[in-house]
């Protein structure tokens, strides 16, 4: 399984905090899987898996990994 953590506006698109997925999927997959805000808030977002910068999106996360889901943040 991979679990998938959604930060800030991410998780508000998501409607949780965690979700689990299939092994073997790609951040491409699961964006084809999101709903459309969420999707929005992909096409945004930073991504760490095992908090290590993820980049290829077509890539398929390991097995068992945590992949956070960080959408630009604001700050002042």
């Amino acid at each position: 399984m991979i679990t998938v953590r959604y930060f800030a506006g991410a998780r508000a698109a998501a409607g949780v905090p965690a979700a689990e997925f299939p092994t073997g999927l790609s951040i491409a997959d699961l964006v084809e899987r999101a709903s459309p805000e969420l999707a929005k808030v992909y096409g945004a977002a930073s991504f760490l898996v095992d908090g290590l910068s993820w980049k290829d999106r077509h890539e398929p996360l390991p097995t068992g990994c945590t992949l956070d889901v960080l959408p630009p943040f604001a700050g002042g």
